[in-house]
């Protein structure tokens, strides 16, 4: 939750316009951590955060597997259908968060990191 949090701060600082955290829609199984408009494409973000030990490498951006991918597709739908969002561009984002603990977190951003067709 404090990385879906930070990444929140990031973006908004980077232009992003969220209308909704953590949307899960009702009778589907999935969720999307934030919804928001990064300029005119409404954009989906997933969130992944891992903390990184010394010898032990993060890349948190990696778990966004297929299956995890068509999920998120799959409620993004739902929220277009259930908000009646017409001709709109879309955009799947992926933020990855390495924490190292005493450090600032370093942060990625994946704009367009999969497709609807993926």
């Amino acid at each position: 939750m404090r990385g879906e949090t930070y990444a929140y701060w990031i973006l908004r600082k980077n232009g992003y316009v969220f209308i909704v955290r953590n949307y899960m829609p009702h009778g589907v199984k999935g969720e999307t951590d934030l919804v928001g408009y990064d300029g005119k494409a409404l954009t989906f973000v997933e969130v992944r955060t891992r903390t990184v030990r010394e010898n032990m490498s993060a890349l948190p951006e990696l778990s966004v597997s297929r299956e995890k991918q068509h999920v998120v597709v799959r409620t993004a739908q739902r929220f277009l259908a259930e908000r009646r969002v017409e001709e709109c561009p879309c955009r799947f984002d992926v933020v990855a968060i390495d924490n190292h603990p005493g450090k600032p977190p370093v942060v990625r951003l994946h704009k367009d990191a999969f497709t609807a067709a993926n």
